[in-house]
């Protein structure tokens, strides 16, 4: 039974059948004499999928196994519809094997170890490999299960006895290879950590722990058993009971000496200054004793950012809860020669008292050993300045109790079950207050904005704040505003930041030094674009890349450090690293291809917001007079999407507008700037977008390129024009007009005489602005610019309704609407709405107005024209006094407020006199004082003749209020 099942008389070997046969024999011998029934024989046999024909199989089966049993077959019998096999006593090697357990128990017992070995050994002779080997069926899998499990048992008590008789030598090979063959069986773990110490091997010994540890909280989840901790510790403690009982009282040696305590932490930082959240949340992770998970804490950031500092100060702050000590290594990675994890751990070894030679070679071997004379300790140990994970796998403990800190300029997401700690700059408040603790208040007090301006000109990274107040210090004749106006300057201001040994462009440079040469370009060329930040795809324009392969440049960059990633798809550089990468790009890009990168990336940004402009505008003809680009720009899938981008970008697209409005890129920047009006219109971009107008205009000038000047103007007029400025606004479209004519700019000529009638409608030189206006739409006209001619159609609207002229202001707003509409545009029909129901507020139609400019709003809120949007509440607002809704016309006039106060001072002066009326009308005269009162203040700095109005209204405030006409606001309108 204990190997294949085999039936032998004598030396004859005799034919037991089939497997299903033996199967049925090895289930009625194990069943020790009583009679198996029929089902039991078929569940045994087959399981829950027998054959329709199993009776007759075990009838046949029972016939065949008397036929070759022969003149014994009286032996299996068949009663109560089952069948027994009744054997004399020893005739199965099963009932041998436990007589002599038995037996080897006894012998144990009365402290024969040598006899009970011995029978426990033949006992084990009599297993011929796996016990019912081949035999099919539920039965057998069970027994065969159970066999295996009492001769491992068996086994394991042998081994207990060769252990007490000093076996322990011979049995470390057979437990070696036992406990490979059954991994999760901790008696034999624990037989093998005895055997492993009495042969003199401690560390071995530990290490089995150790790794048992492990393997159980992976593959179970759990501890180890109780009996296998006590044994860690003993051994730990040289427990002189784990000899073997017959060693003589004067051969036990006495416990080895405590092992030595490693103070190896560098001195803490005395004025270390910030990262308190991270600093409590490590300390209350490092004070929960015997953490279930080995803790490994990976800070990683760019050069100079504090790492180092952080760590030592978190690990001097957690020494107490550390009493078996602190080891530390400073891993060099951001240099040539990083250290080799085998002579790092060579030097923990012995700083962990274990002597040279035995010390082992190999990396690997070495790692072991640390990992054991760990084991059972509390220890911290701090990795400073790791190149990679590859260089750090090999020094972790993997023990319980023992924490790692790793500072690294790598993100290592490859360092598996490490927490990792993303170190950002200082906030302004941090920064300042690590300056004051080495300038001193007293100087800093006297010169707080200048010491704020020195912190972040700094960038607020820790290095650099330290170096520059170290400056200071050495000089006490420069005041913090000389220091100040020093670092004021971009180009010298990473020479500034050196004192002494400390540099940060040394410190910047070894880690450029360690890129690879795609990452060395990409990081330079990245570092020349001006915006706030850079996303992918313009990223890959800038490169020359595909997208796919600018990400891994990227992203790689973002791993060591020198990037960052705030939001997947977008990057950014810390201000002093952009420096440093501007200038490794002046220093090793040539000029011509720092150049083109440039013109790359505003080639992307002009045809990517060309294709918006085009989305929003269809049949617009600026697009066509646009300066030619080699990029085709992003596709969109709707117009979300595009405006989107166009809104997401604009910070950055302005930016490179700025940085490339000069030379031969200076045409392209204009036109970017023409074409991305939806930012000035829009408010968010309003104020800066009318600054680089001015800039490029200037610029054009000087540079002798009217088309240039022409266009830049045309955009400054416009700026002018929404920000309420409109007498200048004016100025700028008259000269940008008379330069576009006299180079016959098809991308001005309709457009300049257009704005020019808005602005002279909004000064009420009506006839000077329908004059504007017709000139506009024959401009128009003969460009085909169905677009440019609606917008001129609703324009002239306005002047119809200002000259009294109603019904005219109706047919052509609803001329300039249907344009719109048969041309599908959302916001440009917005405009043409929006000029219908003025002129039908000026023809009493108020309903028709109302729906006019519900509509208006609805998509001037769609395409984010925040500032319209705001507008056509204004205009809602008058609706709905004259029609004696005041609760409307206030609740209008305050999302007015809100929105339209983005126009300039103006504009929010004619919401406050509108919402002052409304006030009134519902009959809060102290808040409508106060509205017409901030009113006044703002036309009187304004020199706005509106001023006169509401001095009525405030003269008016204290007597009864007189209903207005059911459809005249109580002031004409003024248009857009």
């Amino acid at each position: 039974m204990l190997g294949p099942v085999r039936a032998i008389r004598g030396e004859e070997q005799l034919n037991t059948g089939s497997p299903q046969q033996r199967a049925m024999l090895a289930t009625l011998l194990l069943r020790g004499g009583q009679t198996v029934t029929a089902p039991e024989l078929i569940d045994a046999v087959w399981g829950d999928d027998p054959p329709e024909v199993a009776i007759a199989a075990l009838r046949t089966y029972a016939s065949r196994l008397r036929k070759a049993l022969g003149a014994d077959s009286d032996v299996l019998v068949s009663e109560s519809g089952g069948y027994a096999i009744r054997t004399a006593p020893g005739a199965l090697d099963v009932d041998v094997a436990e007589q002599l357990a038995a037996q080897a128990e006894k012998a144990g017992q009365s402290g024969d170890r040598v006899r009970a070995r011995e029978l426990i050994n033949k006992a084990l002779s009599l297993w011929n490999g796996e016990a019912l080997a081949g035999l099919p069926g539920p039965y057998a899998e069970t027994q065969r299960s159970r066999l295996a499990e009492w001769q491992l048992s068996l086994i394991e008590t042998r081994l207990d006895h060769d252990l007490e008789l000093g076996l322990h030598t011979e049995a470390v090979s057979e437990l070696t290879a036992l406990t490979a063959a059954h991994p999760l069986r901790e008696r034999l773990r624990e037989l093998l950590m005895l055997a492993l110490y009495r042969s003199g091997r401690q560390a071995e010994a530990l290490a089995v722990y150790a790794d048992t540890r492990r393997l159980l909280a992976e593959e179970l989840g759990v501890d180890p058993l109780p009996e296998l901790s006590d044994l860690q510790q003993r051994i730990l403690e040289a427990d002189k009971t784990l000899l073997p009982s017959g060693t003589p009282e004067s051969d036990r040696a006495d416990p080895a000496p405590p092992p030595p305590v490693p103070l190896q932490l560098p001195a803490d930082t005395p004025d270390f200054t910030g990262s308190t959240t991270f600093v409590h949340e490590l300390s209350e992770q490092l004070a929960t004793p015997n953490g279930r998970a080995t803790a490994v804490w990976a800070i990683h950031g760019i050069a100079g950012i504090g790492k180092t500092a952080l760590a030592v100060h978190v690990a001097h702050a957690a020494r107490h809860l550390f009493p078996d000590g602190q080891l530390y290594v400073d891993l060099q990675g951001s240099t040539p020669t990083a250290a080799a994890p085998g002579a790092v751990l060579g030097s923990f070894l012995r700083a962990l008292g274990t002597p040279d030679h035995s010390i082992p070679d190999g990396v690997e071997e070495r790692a072991a050993l640390y990992r054991s004379k760990l084991g059972g300790r509390r220890v911290l140990t701090l990795l400073d300045n790791a190149r990679d994970a590859a260089q750090v796998r090999p020094l972790l403990p993997g023990i319980e109790g023992c924490v790692t800190l790793v500072t690294s300029r790598t993100r290592m997401i490859d360092l598996a079950g490490a927490h990792l700690v993303d170190l950002d700059v200082m906030s302004p408040e941090e920064a300042l207050a690590l300056f004051t603790r080495i300038v001193g208040v007293e100087r800093v007090e006297a010169e707080r904005d200048a010491a704020m301006d020195v912190v972040a000109a700094c960038g607020f990274l820790p290095l650099a704040v330290r170096i520059a107040a170290s400056r200071l210090v050495a000089r006490r004749t420069w005041t913090v505003s000389t220091l100040a106006r020093r670092l004021g300057d971009e180009r010298r201001r990473l020479d500034e930041l050196r004192a002494g040994d400390l540099a940060v462009k040394a410190t910047f440079e070894m880690g450029y030094g360690q890129l690879e040469a795609q990452q060395a370009r990409a990081f330079r060329l990245l570092g020349l674009a001006d915006g706030p930040d850079i996303s992918l795809t313009a990223a890959a324009a800038v490169l020359d890349m595909d997208v796919s392969d600018a990400e891994d440049q990227l992203e790689s960059l973002v791993d060591t450090s020198l990037l960052d990633s705030v939001v997947p798809g977008r990057y950014r550089y810390q201000d002093l690293v952009r420096l440093f990468a501007r200038a490794c790009a002046e220093r090793d890009e040539r000029p011509a291809d720092r150049d083109a990168a440039v013109s790359r990336l505003l080639d992307f940004y002009l045809a990517t917001t060309a294709g918006v402009y085009a989305r929003e505008r269809p049949g617009d003809r600026l697009i066509k007079h646009l300066a030619p680009t080699s990029h085709p720009g992003l596709a969109f899938s709707d117009d979300d999407a595009a405006l989107d981008w166009l809104f997401s970008e604009g910070d950055c697209l302005l930016a490179c507008a700025a940085q490339a409005g000069s030379g031969a890129t200076l045409r392209r920047a204009t036109d970017l700037l023409l074409i991305a009006s939806d930012l000035a219109e829009s408010g968010s971009h309003t104020h800066r977008y009318a600054a680089l107008a001015a800039r490029l205009s200037a610029t054009a000038r000087t540079s002798g390129d009217p088309q240039a000047e022409s266009r830049a103007r045309s955009a400054l007029a416009r700026a002018l024009s929404l920000r309420g400025q409109h007498q200048e606004a004016d100025e700028q479209a008259r000269q940008a007009m008379d330069i576009g004519r006299a180079v016959e700019d098809p991308a001005v000529i309709g457009r300049l005489p257009n704005l020019r009638g808005v602005t002279a409608i909004l000064l009420k030189r009506f006839d000077e602005a329908e004059a504007h206006l017709l000139e506009a739409i024959d401009a128009f006209r003969a460009d085909q610019d169905r677009p440019g001619e609606a917008a001129a159609l609703c324009n002239l609207s306005r002047v119809h309704i200002e000259l009294g002229r109603t019904m005219n202001a109706i047919d052509v707003a609803q001329q300039g609407v249907r344009i719109y509409e048969s041309l599908g545009l959302g916001l440009r029909l917005a405009n043409g709405k929006y000029a219908l129901g003025q002129a039908l507020i000026s023809a009493g139609r108020g309903p028709e107005a109302l729906e006019a400019l519900t509509d208006a709003g609805s998509l001037f809120h769609e395409s984010r024209q925040r500032l319209w949007e705001g507008m056509t509440h204004y205009r809602l607002a008058e609706v709905q006094l004259a029609l004696h809704h005041p609760a409307e016309a206030a609740a209008h006039a305050e999302q007015a407020l809100a929105l339209g106060a983005i126009g300039g001072e103006w504009r929010r002066a004619i919401i406050l006199t509108l919402l002052g009326k409304a006030l009134m009308e519902l009959g809060e005269r102290d808040r409508a004082d106060a509205c017409w009162r901030k009113a006044l203040s703002i036309h009187e700095r304004l020199g706005e003749a509106e001023g006169d109005d509401v001095r009525v209204l405030l003269a008016q405030a204290s007597q009864p209020v007189r209903a207005t006409p059911p459809w005249r606001p109580s002031s004409p309108p003024r248009p857009r």
